[in-house]
């Protein structure tokens, strides 16, 4: 195929994926003209480009659809069902065309579905056509408000009147098929997302900044920068002790992590590639099963990995399908049960730090749970004694079970049993996870947790029958230190299963040597100092007992043989900064081995008030220690813990600060730990880095001491708190207000006590 036509091929798939997003806008707002616009220009530049490359099968389909498309650019013609319909089928035979081409290199013969198609645009031109969808457009603007909230975004533009002319005599023809009775699909998106829909073709000048770059070379790319992170991380630990190499090492952190950072970006594709085929999807299956449904997309602008976004497509059709099929009741059904006939399925994509959740939620009729025990029983996925022990939680997740089906009959839609079962399996594959909750006769969610990129990740390294294994930090909530004193007493044991006693409730734990070598280490482990890494995963709530920890990491995540992902354990490979290679722990795995059940608790996140003076009972605050005086801060603004030599500390005028992720991170060090350790390079320095709002800082302390809830800061005799002070086992406590902490540029100098600012 020569570069001429690989770039026709290019621009017409990518014209065609805009021409199918706005048709089925346009079933929605038939008086859009811009979405009209954007349509005629589709097949406009189709049908130039085919003429001059000789691809007449082609230009005689745009052809027909550009005349019809100029009726409807003109107003004479009005975009109702059947319009739509023969233009969606237009654009199904473009599309595989130009799939032929691609494969075969020429565009194959005509066929009599070309011939229809052509035959079926002309009839939607012809007078009578044109006198009915008039009759139609005009009883639609006298017609009752539909029941769905139209959308908020700016004014539409009204199509120009069709000519003054006299109506010539109208011949005896045959009227268009009438609509489905279903009512078409409604696609509702944002206003910034609208806008961005409204935009014309890009002018030359933006076409110039842009360059199309293989995946392939992507890849590469991103392989190589893994490479040299690597090769990074094992050039500071080799050169840590060296102070002459201090600043080549710290310059070349700093390239690493904006290299890595460029090529993920240029790996990264908004949402909307894959939201985008999800409309026409929604509207040809509510019309197959006699469905009336109004779409919502949100945070189309969300973006994630490109090989992610591709792995992804499979599971969203599915959960889709599925939520037409068996959520979404029948207009009568929805009526009799005292619902709007017109159901509601929302896609919506946000970002929570390293990961990308995608929700597919429906109003429809939710799951019922007995069904679901009762199908699995019947099918014999599960035992009638195994599932009279599970909760609802529990039960709902059988549905991912390969072979479930809760259909009465297989259909093209289905009742084969394999879409769930391939939503989980695909997720799991690229690292995410899979949840739903679904409430009967109300509705169901399902919700991916993608990775933003599979490729570097941020980990905890931890030790564990002397060896190194990395976890990932996605999973982590965070981390306890057991001595062997303290294990005697809070570690509890019922019959061979051990559990520890957070805050007031049971965490179940694994024991991670006992894992790996099964024995009576985790006994053992009772006798020896010990940390637990708290961890959820896929709805499991548990602590793993490790017996000691390493400095963070950014890894490079590296396939697994055959033989080790046999294993179930692990999730991939890693070369640590030090040389040793350490196998990645899959937190999810780990838990279904060691039998953790599902965590029964409907905990769901709060977001944390940014006036920290207002003490919350219900909130949770780490507890530190700064030069013999004690402070809390809330534990939802805390990011990470460093521990590093004080050495690490530089100084923007008077102000201490560090490299954080490539980054100047201010320290707020008004307590004047520094001043008591800064003659040694290598005493230890613990900063507690936060999160203020859109920014980062770090406050120096001398030791991490506990977390404690609110109703703890406040459970002293006299429970005596002023603002910012309180006592906390009759130790005076500062909440720390990290609104306080002044950013670069610093003040002239710093105070050797808590400010007042930082304690308000």
């Amino acid at each position: 195929m020569d570069e001429l036509t690989r770039e026709f091929l290019i621009e017409s798939q990518e014209g065609l994926d805009r021409m199918e997003r706005c048709l089925t806008d346009l079933e929605g707002h038939p008086d859009d003209a811009a979405l009209i616009a954007d349509v005629f220009r589709s097949v406009h530049t189709i049908k130039g480009t085919t003429g001059f490359l000789g691809f007449k099968r082609l230009e005689k389909l745009a052809h027909a659809g550009e005349n019809l498309l100029g009726l409807l650019r003109d107003g004479k013609l009005a975009a109702n069902a059947p319009v739509i319909t023969g233009l969606l089928r237009l654009l199904d035979a473009l599309r595989s065309i130009l799939k032929t081409i691609e494969a075969e290199g020429q565009e194959g013969e005509g066929s009599e579905t070309d011939a229809e198609i052509v035959g079926n645009l002309e009839r939607l031109q012809s007078p009578v056509a044109l006198e009915a969808t008039a009759k139609a457009s005009s009883a639609a603007h006298v017609a009752a408000p539909r029941a769905h909230t139209p959308r908020k975004q700016g004014r539409l533009r009204e199509p120009p009147a069709p000519p003054e002319s006299a109506p010539g005599p109208v011949p005896a023809e045959p009227a268009p098929p009438p609509a489905s009775s279903a009512a078409p699909v409604t696609t509702e998106v944002s206003d910034s997302e609208a806008n961005r829909a409204r935009t014309v073709a890009p002018s030359a000048s933006a076409a110039e900044s842009t360059l199309r770059v293989d995946v392939a070379l992507l890849n590469r790319m991103m392989n190589l920068v893994g490479e040299l992170v690597l090769t990074r991380n094992q050039v500071l630990q080799a050169t840590s002790s060296d102070p002459k190499m201090t600043l080549l090492t710290r310059r070349l952190d700093m390239v690493t992590a904006d290299l890595r950072e460029s090529v993920m970006k240029a790996r990264m594709q908004p949402v909307s590639n894959v939201f985008s085929k999800m409309p026409r999807m929604v509207r040809d299956l509510a019309q197959s099963l006699d469905r009336r449904v109004r779409l919502q997309m949100d945070g189309q602008e969300t973006e994630l990995d490109k090989s992610l976004l591709e792995a992804i497509k499979d599971p969203l059709t599915h959960a889709v399908r599925n939520a037409l099929d068996h959520g979404i009741e029948p207009p009568a059904v929805r009526e009799a049960a005292g619902k709007d006939p017109e159901g509601a399925l929302r896609l919506r994509a946000m970002q929570e730090g390293s990961h990308v959740i995608i929700e597919v939620a429906d109003d429809g009729a939710g799951i019922a749970v007995d069904r679901v025990r009762d199908k699995a029983i019947e099918r014999g996925l599960i035992s009638a004694e195994r599932a009279a022990l599970l909760s609802e939680r529990e039960l709902l997740q059988l549905i991912f079970l390969p072979g479930f089906s809760t259909a009465k009959e297989v259909t093209n839609v289905s009742g084969r049993g394999v879409g769930m079962d391939v939503v989980r399996t695909n997720v799991e594959k690229i690292g995410g996870k899979v949840e739903i909750d679904s409430r009967a006769g109300k509705g169901t969610t399902l919700r991916l947790r993608i990775p933003l990129t599979l490729a570097i990740i941020p980990a905890l390294i931890v030790r564990s029958v002397r060896q190194s294994f990395a976890l990932p930090q996605g999973a982590l909530s965070e981390l306890v230190h057991v001595t062997a004193e303290q294990a005697e007493s809070t570690i509890e044991w019922i019959e061979d299963a051990p559990l520890y006693r957070l805050r007031g409730k049971l965490l179940p734990l694994v024991f991670l040597d006992r894992l790996l070598v099964p024995s009576d280490a985790g006994v053992a482990a009772r006798e020896r100092d010990s940390f637990i890494a708290v961890l959820d995963a896929d709805g499991r709530r548990f602590g793993l007992v490790v017996d000691g920890l390493a400095d963070p990491e950014e890894i490079v995540v590296k396939p697994l043989s055959s033989a080790l992902k046999g294993i179930g354990l692990y999730s991939g490979a890693t070369v640590l900064g030090n040389g040793d290679l350490a196998l990645i722990l899959d937190p999810g795995a780990i838990a279904m081995k060691a039998g953790v059940t599902m965590d029964g608790d409907d905990e769901t996140g709060h977001a944390v008030e940014q006036d920290s003076a207002a003490l919350s009972t219900d909130r949770d605050f780490l507890l530190v220690e700064a030069a013999g005086r004690r402070a809390a801060v809330a534990l939802g603004d805390v990011l990470r813990i460093e521990q590093m030599p004080v050495k690490r500390i530089e100084y923007v005028g008077m102000r201490p600060v560090i490299n954080f992720d490539g980054q100047l991170l201010p320290v707020d060090d008004t307590a004047g730990v520094l001043a008591g350790i800064q003659t040694d390079p290598e005493a230890p320095l613990v900063v507690v880095v936060c999160r203020d709002g859109n920014r980062h800082v770090g406050i120096a302390v001398s030791h991490v001491l506990d977390v404690a809830t609110g109703s703890e800061l406040v459970e002293s005799g006299t429970n005596v708190r002023t603002d910012g002070v309180t006592l906390l086992k009759d130790s005076v406590t500062g909440i720390v207000n990290l609104g306080g902490i002044a950013d670069l540029p610093p003040d002239s100098g710093a105070a050797n006590e808590w400010s007042a600012e930082a304690m308000r």
